[in-house]
């Protein structure tokens, strides 16, 4: 993700908008998003976004793109333990749900085809990568499959969905709000979750 701390300056518009966006849905949530109050935080004009973006959905999918981006780094990261594939595939779960405590609003906005360009290509590059680090762990030593119907993807979806699943319920607080609660549930449940999976 951007880094909310540099400050603007000539020829850097595209980062600071996109940090500017990042900081008013992680405040806001994305239903909260303004544009307007994006380029105010930039330190520019109402339409300056759209010299970079087109409009609000562009900058949204600039925000999306960044957030799989590091989803695929991470998962990417965790792959490369040491370890069996049941060890591997652990500790990508753990990543993806941290993430998606440490970046609630982004995680959320991934997934809201209505307000982002899911045919962006950059965008669907991303989240290509991230779900194919992942099929990498899951289907160990197997071709990659262009196909996303393909049923020979079955095990890496079960997997996805079980971890996706985990962390939304994370994220909802349902497992408890106290501070840490989050973070004990996903350290005690999500391994055993994962060894229901038959990979």
């Amino acid at each position: 993700m951007t880094d909310k701390s540099r400050p603007y300056h000539h020829g850097d518009l595209r980062a600071a908008l996109i940090a500017a966006a990042e900081a008013v849905i992680t405040e806001r949530g994305v239903d909260g998003f303004s544009l307007r109050e994006a380029a105010r935080r930039a330190g520019v004009s109402p339409a300056a976004p759209g010299h970079h973006f087109g409009d609000a959905r562009g900058l949204l999918t600039a925000v999306a793109t960044a957030a799989f981006t590091e989803l695929g780094d991470v998962l990417t990261a965790a792959a490369a333990i040491p370890g069996n594939r049941r060890t591997r595939l652990e500790a990508q779960g753990a990543a993806y749900v941290g993430f998606a405590l440490a970046h609630p609003a982004a995680f959320d906005l991934m997934w809201r085809r209505a307000v982002v360009d899911a045919a962006d290509p950059d965008f669907a590059a991303a989240g290509r990568r991230a779900f194919a680090m992942l099929d990498e762990v899951v289907r160990a030593g197997q071709p990659a499959i262009a196909d996303p119907l393909d049923p020979a993807l079955a095990p890496t979806v079960a997997a996805w969905s079980l971890v996706h699943g985990f962390a939304k319920l994370a994220v909802e607080d349902v497992f408890g709000s106290d501070p840490g609660t989050r973070e004990r549930a996903a350290a005690a449940l999500l391994p055993a979750v994962l060894a229901c999976l038959e990979v």
